[in-house]
Parts: structure tokens; C-alpha cells; sequence
């Protein structure tokens, strides 16, 4: 009986999930919190752990990251990357995809790909490189980059007090483990990449492509000038476009840029520096007992008074900062956390003594199975933030050790499986010559290979980092 009951309780939450994710936007918040008054009010299970503190740095981090962009911070930053692309087109499959791996370790979203990817297709191109091969890697490693991000909510997820923070993960501890695995990753599948699929003289749709005159005309640069592709192709699950007319034109006032981008780039190092040493950290005395002030606290504090120097040394306007497509992307996902969090932590916890009697054994003696619990569960939610929040405290609570849940954070980014995420998206039609595409059976797309080595890879290598270093 105790057993056809969680069985039904999950079938409503995976329901959920589905519609949430066929909806888009903020659908998963929604369904996600129609999940939680069903469980509640329906199976009278107690509410789980509402994700305050993940909401606040999403929040945050968010805000300063809008300011950053409507101060044209972000377009000074991609001006630079594009001049140093360009003086080494012969390395574009390596240096794309470290590019979009850095630009999102700074931001912490995975959406800031979007201006490069143009950038990177044109390069492979004209320098007769098939473009498939370095931008389906730096597409994929623009989400890699949020699992050891200190901006990413999944990170703010990781690190909170009810997940890894209360087993004593520090960010330091995720920044030493996913950051160099992510980086060995990245290079594998570049390595890989670089000799996958005929060369791009030799590809039949790219001359195809090109008898047929639809190559007369070369892809813009971004010298100066914006990239934009389809605005409908581009859009978000998450209500999100690709950077777009919200966003402050390159040739703005780069002085204000610049310093806008100094600004920002002080509140991460003040968060690595603030999560590395937490003795630095002020301490109070409440009830007579001494309390450090929290990361999450940290981070909350920062990057809001941050967001505010951006607006001052930026001379940013605060109303382009909220229409940009970074906030609306980050209040997307704050909404969808609640509701998809709430739902997961009130099931796995209403119930975690039916999963510790029947599943505890055999995921503590094969620690990878809940890696591949996480890389499925991150194709359905579309985020890795949601992924954390709704199955890492049911790892915690089946008992596996907090440094291997460290090592599997990568497994969240599965949702390159399915080629609907708007970054895969925007990057098949960036690729003007066809060479990166959706297969006849749509999961045989171009995106699988680098999806897999980079998830495979950065977990072995984190698992490798945490057996010889701690």
C-alpha cells in the first residue's frame, strides 16, 4: 500500500514537471506549486523547505547582472573576446568553447553565449573550419561553466545550508573541484570535436548551401555591431530572448562600460574571497552563541550593492536594466524554483524513509546511479538550479558522501539531450553552412557528443580531484 502511494505521489510530481516544462516560463514555478497544494492539501504531507535563500542570490546576482548589461558591460566584454578570437582563428574549437565556458563562470548564465556563438560560427568559417565542431562545444560549455560558478543559482543551490552547506561543502570546495574538471572536459571534447564530421569543403549541405546562392552574404561580426538571429527561434523556455534592442549598443561610451565590468568583475572576486576564507566573514553573537554570517548572506549583500556601484559607475539606466532579457530570464528562474523546489523537497522528504529502506543500499555502493538520476531529472526541469534544489536532498538523505553529490554537480547539465534549449536553438541557426544540425531521429543531434564527453569527463576528473585532495 505504502508503495502504491509514493508511486502515485511521484507519477503527480513528474506529471507536473511535464506540463510545467511544456508551458515554458515561469509554467514550472506554476505547475511545480499546483504539485505542492495536490501533495499538501490532497496526501496532507508536510510542506518541504521553501528555497528562500536560493530565490535571494538568484535575485542578487541578477540584478547586477542586468546592470552590467545595461551599462554595455557585457558588450565590452564580448567586443574583447572577439578580438582575441580573431587573432587565432586556427584554435577557434579550443578557444570558443573556453571563451563561453569563462563569460559564464563570470555571470553565472549560460545566456550570455548567445553574442559569441555568431562570432565563433563566422571564424570556423572563414577559415574553412566546419562550424559544427567548435560551436556545439563552447554551446555546451556555456552551461558547464554554471556548475562552478560563483554567481549561478545552482551553485547558490549547492552550497546552502539545507544541502551541501550543512555537510561543510564550501564554495572554495566547488570551486576546486568542478572548475578544473570542467576545464579538462572541455578540452577532451574539443580534442574530440575537432575531428568529428567530413570537412566543412567536403560537407554536401554546406555545398549544397552553396550552389544554391544562400551563402552570398558573410555572417556579421560583433566589431561594433550587434548579432541577432531569428527573435523566434532564439526564445527561451524561460521567457528569455538572445541579447537583442534591450541591450546597450557596443558603440556606447566604453569608458562607462569598462567601469562597469571593473565594478562587476570586484563583486566575484569579493565572493570567491568571501567564500575561500570564511574566517574573513563578520561573526555576531546571537543567544550567546557566535554566528558567522552565511554565504548566501554574503552573496545577497554583494552583488546588490554591486548592482548599485554598476548603476553609478556605469551610468547605467535602471529601467533598461529590468526589460533586458537577463533579468526576465532571472525572475523566470526564481519563479520556476520555487515551485518546482518546493514540490520536489516536500515529495523526497515526505517519503525519504521509503527511498533510505529501498534505495539507500544500492546508491551508496554505486554513487554514479544518482549522477544519472541528476542528468535525467536536469532534461525534464531545463534547469540546473531546479535539479539541485528538487533531488540533492534526497542524496543527502540516503547518505552519500558530500564530496562525491560535489563531483556529480555536471550530471544537472542534461539537458542538451533534447536540441529545444534556446542556446541550442539560437546556435543551429547561427551556423549558416548546416554543418550543425538535428539528426532524422532529432535525439542524433550535433550537440550529443560534446553533451556526454564534457558531463562524463568533468565528473571522473572531480571524482579524481576529491580522492587525491581530500
Amino acid at each position: 500500500m505504502a508503495t502504491t502511494l509514493v508511486l502515485i505521489q511521484l507519477a503527480i510530481v513528474l506529471a507536473m514537471i511535464f506540463t510545467g516544462a511544456r508551458v515554458g516560463g515561469i509554467g514550472l514555478g506554476i505547475y511545480g506549486m499546483i504539485g505542492v497544494l495536490i501533495l499538501v492539501f490532497g496526501f496532507g504531507m508536510h510542506p518541504g523547505k521553501v528555497p528562500i535563500d536560493v530565490m535571494l542570490i538568484i535575485v542578487s546576482v541578477i540584478t547586477a547582472t542586468a546592470a552590467l548589461q545595461a551599462a554595455g558591460g557585457l558588450d565590452y566584454l564580448v567586443t574583447l573576446a572577439a578580438r582575441f578570437l580573431r587573432k587565432h582563428p586556427e584554435q577557434i574549437t579550443y578557444y570558443g568553447p573556453l571563451t563561453t565556458w569563462l563569460f559564464c563562470l563570470l555571470a553565472g548564465t549560460a545566456h550570455t553565449c548567445y553574442s559569441l556563438l555568431p562570432i565563433i560560427s563566422e571564424i570556423a568559417r572563414k577559415n574553412k573550419i566546419r562550424p559544427e565542431r567548435p560551436i556545439t562545444v563552447a554551446t555546451i560549455s556555456a552551461s558547464l561553466g554554471i556548475t562552478g560558478s560563483p554567481m549561478s543559482a545552482a551553485t547558490a543551490a549547492i552550497i546552502s545550508a539545507d544541502i551541501l552547506g550543512g555537510k561543510g561543502i564550501e564554495l572554495k570546495d566547488v570551486l576546486l573541484i568542478c572548475i578544473p574538471s570542467s576545464f579538462i572536459a572541455i578540452l577532451v571534447a574539443s580534442f574530440v570535436q575537432n575531428r568529428v564530421g567530413k570537412e566543412l569543403e567536403q560537407d554536401p549541405e554546406y555545398q549544397r548551401r552553396l550552389k544554391a546562392g544562400l551563402l552570398e552574404e558573410e555572417s556579421r561580426g560583433y566589431e561594433g555591431t550587434e548579432v541577432r538571429g531569428d527573435e523566434n527561434t532564439e526564445e527561451s523556455r524561460e521567457g528569455n530572448l538572445a541579447p537583442s534592442s534591450s541591450r546597450t549598443p557596443a558603440s556606447s561610451n566604453e569608458k562607462y562600460a569598462r567601469r562597469a565590468v571593473l565594478a562587476f568583475l570586484l563583486g566575484v572576486v569579493l565572493v570567491v574571497l568571501f567564500g575561500s576564507i570564511p574566517s574573513l566573514r563578520p561573526s555576531f553573537n546571537v543567544d550567546g552563541e557566535l554566528t558567522r554570517l552565511t554565504m548566501p548572506e554574503t552573496i545577497e549583500i554583494i552583488m546588490m550593492s554591486i548592482a548599485a556601484l554598476i548603476l553609478i559607475v556605469g551610468k547605467a539606466d535602471v529601467k533598461k536594466a529590468v526589460s533586458g532579457n537577463i533579468f526576465g530570464a532571472g525572475m523566470n528562474a526564481m519563479v520556476s524554483i520555487f515551485g518546482i523546489a518546493w514540490m520536489g523537497d516536500t515529495f523526497f522528504n515526505g517519503n525519504l524513509e521509503f527511498f533510505r529502506s529501498h534505495i539507500a543500499d544500492i546508491v551508496t555502493q554505486y554513487p554514479f546511479l544518482f549522477s544519472v538520476a541528476l542528468f535525467i531529472m536536469s532534461i525534464m526541469l531545463f534547469s540546473q538550479a531546479a535539479t539541485v534544489r528538487t533531488l540533492y536532498p534526497l542524496g543527502i538523505g540516503l547518505g552519500i558522501n558530500p564530496l562525491a553529490l560535489t563531483a556529480m554537480f555536471p550530471a544537472v547539465n542534461g539537458y542538451f539531450f533534447f536540441p529545444n534549449y534556446p542556446t541550442e536553438v539560437a546556435a543551429i541557426n547561427f551556423d549558416t553552412t548546416g554543418t550543425t544540425r538535428i539528426g532524422k531521429y532529432v535525439v542524433n543531434h550535433s550537440f550529443q557528443l560534446s553533451g556526454f564527453i564534457t558531463t562524463i569527463v568533468s565528473i571522473a576528473v572531480g571524482y579524481l580531484i576529491i580522492t587525491f585532495l581530500y
